[in-house]
This record gives structure tokens, sequence and C-alpha cells, in this order.
């Protein structure tokens, strides 16, 4: 059976979400630090949670400009899934044009402080990313 994992990836982060065993529910999982640009690391991290969660399909944000077309952010993600694919999960992509945006009001509307908050936005990005592309196949 398939389980998913949603990544939010940034140049010193990635929120993880995933989803429990029967895809209905989604959880906010984790948020991996690593140096700028440290994409290795990440992967190392992640590596560690495919295997142990049994996840067989990865979503991972795809940032676009507010026009559709793809800028320097979506290159870093391009550049990104062969990495994943590496670690033998089927990858895809989601327009996560506002999703931070939108992580951001929800912890805010549910009064987070900003130390809670800092750490947990890209979690909750990751989250909705993964919402979305569950979304869309159902």
């Amino acid at each position: 059976m398939k389980r998913y994992l949603g990544l939010d990836l940034g140049t010193k982060t990635v929120g993880v979400a995933i989803t429990d065993r029967s895809n209905t529910i989604i959880f906010p999982h984790t948020t991996i630090r690593f140096p700028r640009e440290a994409y290795d690391e990440a992967i190392e991290k992640l590596k560690e949670i495919i295997a142990q969660e049994d996840i067989t399909d990865v979503v991972i944000g795809l940032p676009k400009n507010m026009d559709g077309t793809l800028g320097f952010a979506s290159q870093r993600t391009l550049n990104f899934i062969p990495k994943l694919e590496a670690l033998g999960v089927e990858v895809f992509t989601v327009d996560e044009r506002l999703t931070s945006v939108e992580a951001e009001r929800i912890l805010h509307d549910n009064n987070l402080k900003s130390k809670e908050f800092k750490d947990k936005v890209d979690m909750e990005a990751a989250t909705l990313i993964l919402e979305s592309y569950l979304r869309s196949i159902s």
C-alpha cells in the first residue's frame, strides 16, 4: 500500500508531513535543518524517515512565480528530485504558491508563540502541499 510524505524545501530547512497508514490523515512530522544548501544532509535524514515509515511516494512543493513561470527556487527543487528518486520513492510535484503564507495564517490563527511559530511553519506548509496533492488524485 502507498504511503505519502510531503516536503516543503527551503535553503536551510525542509518541512516534512506524513500520512497515516490509511492515507486519510496528514500529520506535520518534523522540520529538518541543515547548513545552507547542504541538501545531501537533508537527503540522509529523509532516507531515515522514508525507511522507518515505509514511504512509497513523496510530494514536494514546486515554487512558481505568481505568473506561473519557474524561477531560481523551482530549479533548486528540480535538482533535489533526483536525489529523492535515488531513495527508491516515486516523486510528485505540487504548485506551492502561497502555501507558506497560508501556513503562517493557520499558525497565527492558532495563537502560536513566535518560537513555536518559526519551528512549525515549514511542517505546516508541507502538510498543505501533501493535502493539495491527495485532493487532486481523489
